[in-house]
């Protein structure tokens, strides 16, 4: 008869391994790169997954996975070991981070829709080849605006910045940047119009 304890499945992690998790989470607060190098491969496959599963789309999970290892290192001196381990800490980050990704993707596409349905001619509800037409004549048409208009437009499309942020990172005026917002919106209508009627006439 054996005379060894039978090993008991428990839910915490075994002792050496929090151990392991604690001194990475040392590390991180102390900026040093091998631990985070550490951290980035013990958790990185769980962000992605858990971003991947949320957003439908591997690039954005690429960018959100970023996001949150690079939000992790910025906001270390916040980690508090007293609050839980830090993988639960790097999770949470997560979760916003896809909140976050999920609510530009509603702006995006709604001031792009805002661009290329402005213009919709009254009548029957387009259908799905005249959307994927409006997206490629509103990409078009930002290619000639001024420079100016399409700079803003474009931090607001792609970039998700408000009008305060975009006077912020440019230098300009709030005022300035929008009326280069509205002046460019109503650029954009008129070149839809005009893509449009061209279509229409082919």
């Amino acid at each position: 008869m054996s005379t060894h304890t039978r090993p008991t499945t428990v839910l915490v992690p075994p002792v050496e391994e929090t151990r392991y998790e604690e001194e990475l989470a040392r590390g991180l607060v102390a900026a040093d790169e091998e631990a985070f190098a550490a951290i980035y491969r013990r958790w990185g496959s769980l962000v992605h997954t858990m971003a991947a599963r949320s957003l439908g789309d591997a690039h954005e999970a690429d960018d959100v996975t970023q996001q949150v290892f690079i939000g992790a290192w910025r906001g270390r001196h916040g980690f508090r070991p007293d609050r839980g381990p830090l993988g639960a800490w790097l999770v949470g980050i997560t979760r916003r981070k896809i909140v976050d990704a999920l609510a530009a993707r509603t702006r995006r596409l709604s001031l792009a829709d805002s661009a290329a349905h402005a213009a919709a001619p009254a009548g029957p509800a387009a259908g799905a080849p005249d959307d994927v037409l409006d997206r490629v004549l509103v990409v078009q048409a930002l290619s000639r605006l001024p420079h100016a208009q399409r700079e803003v437009l474009c931090m607001a499309f792609y970039e998700d910045l408000t009008q305060v942020q975009i006077a912020e990172r440019t230098g300009v005026p709030l005022g300035t940047v929008k009326s280069h917002a509205r002046r460019g919106l109503h650029r954009l209508r008129r070149v839809i119009e005009q893509g449009r009627e061209t279509g229409a006439g082919a």
